[in-house]
């Protein structure tokens, strides 16, 4: 992999809260982003009861629970009662049968790059560690006496903990580029493009693949095609994003098209991948990080750099929900059934958009809702502003970040005539 320049700049700060000059270690990060913040002061909250939160991160079923699959609970313990099975540690890049198959749901069975041997995949202990992973492979993959340190771009808004993930990696140069328009409520590509013309050649560009967190707004194929033209001639390294790989479209490689896009026109590329959503392995986070570079003669040195780097951050990573995941993958029957479920989940969250922006019509809930059905996934950025989201926890118990994004698997049949009716007070009685 080609190595990033040493492109220097400051530091943007901006109001979302994804960057800033200087930012706390990535722990204090973590418990001081909005969403812990939100977290506690619903738990501190008074036993009202119609609370509820809605900005967590897990896909919740009808009864407001966390799931497993049921095909998960099944291989668990078919793997449990197989007498051969002997689970052991995994090297320190993972379970080889569960990184071959991560890679090609990420890249495609028939990859270009995979068949010219210039693919690395490795197995993390969860999504946020393969983000860790590749920021340090980033800074270390050629040349440790020179350390790269930036810039990396991360959308406005993103994740709070990415920029907290690339600095305890030693990148300060964490910049931002413009993707949600909180006006029009939708993704501006104009001003995106803007952003990453400026970007000095060599940067380092996150990019959500699928499921953006926290707005659920998706670039479409015709505008990865425009962003990929402009990456590849400005020179810029993309780090793709699949935090919840499956829960846009309901198949796991559809999900992955930007990647495969991006790798099928030469480019190299970071991409990091979770399993944890589409199987329901919460308790045993499922990670994975894959490289591609622009020639195989350097898959050895990054490997032994991927190597050296693990150990010193984690030394290996379990093995137990690799081996349920690689199950999965790699038994077309396990497989199929897997999409089914995954599909349902989709459908029921969609279902849930498109009911709640009908409630809020036959309300008379001031503006158009129709982004609520034009975004996907888990997350859905309503447009409410920063009063209104006040007024949602002050006044309704009603919780959700302060961006006004929420989870929208945590509506149900339950909760959902009160989350619409505390809308549409918060847009018709806030100041």
């Amino acid at each position: 992999m080609s190595r990033p320049s040493s492109g220097r700049g400051e530091t943007r700060v901006k109001r979302t809260g994804c960057a800033g000059g200087h930012l706390p270690a990535l722990d204090d990060a973590r418990a001081s982003s909005p969403e812990a913040r939100l977290l506690s002061a619903f738990r501190r909250d008074a036993q009202h009861a119609s609370k509820v939160y809605l900005g967590g991160r897990e896909y919740y079923s009808e009864d407001g629970k966390t799931f497993e699959l049921p095909l998960v609970g099944k291989i668990k313990r078919q793997l449990s009662a197989d007498p051969t099975f002997c689970p052991e540690y995994p090297s320190p890049l993972g379970l080889t049968e569960f990184t071959r198959r991560a890679t090609e749901v990420a890249l495609g069975e028939n990859s270009r790059a995979a068949v010219e041997s210039r693919v690395l995949g490795v197995q993390t202990p969860s999504f946020t560690a393969a983000v860790r992973l590749g920021a340090e492979l980033l800074r270390h993959w050629t040349d440790v006496s020179a350390a790269w340190c930036g810039p990396v771009y991360l959308s406005s808004p993103c994740d709070d903990s990415l920029a907290g993930i690339f600095q305890a990696a030693g990148i300060r140069d964490i910049r931002q580029y413009y993707y949600w328009d909180e006006q029009q409520r939708c993704i501006c590509l104009e001003k995106l493009l803007e952003d990453l013309e400026r970007a000095p050649e060599r940067s380092v560009v996150v990019l959500s693949a699928s499921a953006h967190y926290p707005t659920g707004a998706d670039l479409t194929q015709n505008q990865w095609a425009v962003i990929t033209q402009l990456m590849t001639r400005r020179r810029l390294l993309p780090f793709l994003l699949l935090p919840a790989q499956a829960l846009c479209f309901g198949d796991l490689k559809r999900d992955a098209w930007p990647v495969q896009h991006c790798a099928s026109q030469g480019m190299e590329l970071l991409c990091a991948q979770s399993f944890s959503h589409c199987f329901g392995l919460y308790g045993e986070a499922v990670g994975h990080l894959v490289c591609v570079l622009k020639q195989n003669s350097l898959l050895l040195s990054v490997k032994s750099q991927a190597v050296k780097l693990v150990r010193s951050l984690w030394a290996q990573p379990s093995a137990g929900g690799a081996h349920v995941v690689a199950t999965v993958l790699s038994n077309p029957a396990h497989l199929v059934e897997c999409q089914g479920e995954v599909r349902r989940i989709v459908e029921r969250c969609m279902l849930i958009r498109d009911i709640l922006r009908e409630k809020l019509r036959l309300l008379g809930t001031p503006g158009c809702w129709d982004h609520l059905t034009q975004q996907s996934g888990l997350y859905c950025c309503t447009g409410l502003n920063d009063q209104q989201v006040e007024f949602l926890s002050k006044r309704r118990h009603v919780y959700l970040l302060p961006s006004g994004c929420l989870n929208v698997s945590a509506i149900n049949g339950h909760n959902l005539k009160y989350i619409s009716e505390s809308i549409h007070l918060a847009l018709t009685t806030s100041p």
